[in-house]
């Protein structure tokens, strides 16, 4: 999916009447004349926006802030001609969009090519209006700012649960997918899975979803453009009741993310679920890190081997370098056996703090739930899910009345965490 065919969706869909509690601050960079005409026109007629400044230069320069020269705070929207200049303009929308995530940049010009339309959006612009601009035009733009401002106000909901590998081969994914499944079907909770993979992702076949258009990377280019009707075009749906935003199928081209839109985007998202597991990557990646740095916990999932558990050491030590609170780590021993060949006891001593939780090592179980495409179908009677319901339930999750009755058959009380 591209920024254009994007931009085309949401301009085609209808909008609710846009009030603000307060008008929006616009600040212009290099707008021509005819253009900041119309936009004192529209401020005077409607109490939607108040214009604060117009800045003559672009100012580009890597040793200033665009703080330094858009103002505090920074304003809600910065509307930017690329006609004079287009290559300055991409340069300070992108320094703006960086500097001011918050910020809404607009771009304005005369030339509706598609090619340059999407280089405007990749610089961080979330809007391409085209001169001379018309008053519906210029509303509908405001009137998507003004929306997700006023979602922005809203609190945070859902619990942001990170899960990353140890290494390849530990079982993430695996993990990710059962436990989502459990939170919506068996909990009734509102639950989302994002595939942060860059490539190759298997969440989507893990849950037999093979059907879906756009991935996570692409939401990541658009957060500036996202609203409840765009954020629906990238959500594949299962029958537990479980959402799913999709890696990419490993065939895109590398994709450059901006900073600070992984954290941007996961505000968005938390405002309209109840749990976000991520599936990440192993490694430490720049979006990986901005993942960890935003989530309320890590959950390093490693298996009881010396390779994957030094891995583990070399995450929990360079992540506490990076002024990651410690307690944010939460170790799960994937594939546990009782009489394994290292000991839970060595295994915490080498770590160097308990291990959080132990899943039961039921290969055949797992392999046919993800053969099936139905964690919950699949694995309704295994150990696997029951221990599962249980770390569902110390995540928070209160059971649905369908599971209290099971919980009072005892068979909860079979696995527990040790």
């Amino acid at each position: 999916m591209n920024p254009m065919s994007i931009r085309d969706a949401i301009n085609n869909s209808p909008r609710e009447s846009f009030s603000p509690s307060e008008p929006l601050s616009v600040v212009g960079v290099c707008l021509d004349e005819d253009t900041w005409s119309v936009l004192k026109q529209f401020a005077e007629s409607a109490p939607l926006i108040r214009l604060r400044s117009h800045l003559s230069e672009y100012r580009v320069q890597d040793t200033e802030s665009a703080n330094d020269w858009l103002g505090t705070p920074a304003p809600d929207i910065c509307i930017v001609d690329f006609d004079r200049d287009r290559r300055r303009a991409a340069l300070a929308a992108e320094s703006i969009h960086s500097a001011a995530p918050e910020t809404a940049v607009f771009a304005v010009s005369t030339d509706a090519q598609p090619d340059l339309i999407i280089q405007a959006m990749r610089s961080g612009c979330s809007e391409y209006l085209l001169k001379p601009i018309g008053r519906e035009q210029l509303l509908n733009a405001v009137a998507r700012v003004g929306g997700r401002r006023k979602e922005r106000l809203q609190p945070f909901k859902a619990q942001l649960l990170a899960f990353m590998g140890a290494k390849g081969g530990c079982g993430v994914t695996s993990v990710v997918t059962q436990l989502g499944a459990m939170l919506a079907n068996s909990f009734s909770k509102k639950t989302l899975i994002v595939d942060l993979h860059p490539d190759f992702g298997d969440a989507a076949l893990y849950l037999g979803l093979t059907k879906y258009r756009y991935h996570f990377f692409e939401l990541m280019e658009n957060n500036d453009r996202l609203d409840a009707e765009l954020l629906q075009s990238f959500i594949a749906h299962h029958s537990s009741g479980l959402d799913l935003i999709p890696a990419p199928e490993g065939n895109d081209a590398p994709r450059r993310i901006l900073p600070g839109a992984v954290a941007q985007t996961f505000e968005f998202l938390r405002m309209r679920y109840d749990f976000i597991l991520v599936d990440m990557a192993p490694g430490l990646s720049d979006e990986n890190l901005e993942m960890i740095r935003h989530c309320d916990q890590l959950h390093v999932v490693t298996v009881s081997e010396v390779s994957a558990l030094r891995n583990v050491v070399r995450h929990l030590d360079y992540l506490t370098r990076k002024e990651i609170p410690r307690e944010r780590f939460r170790v799960v021993l994937n594939r546990h056996q009782k009489r394994a060949l290292i000991s839970d006891g060595e295994i915490e001593k080498t770590i160097g703090q308990k291990i959080f939780w132990k899943v039961p090592n039921q290969y055949a179980h797992v392999v046919k739930a993800i053969n099936g495409g139905d964690p919950v179908a699949q694995l309704s009677s295994s150990d696997v899910t029951k221990n599962l319901r249980e770390l569902a339930s110390s995540l928070g999750a209160k059971p649905s009345a369908h599971e209290k009755k099971k919980e009072s058959s005892g068979f909860l009380g079979l696995l527990g965490r040790s």
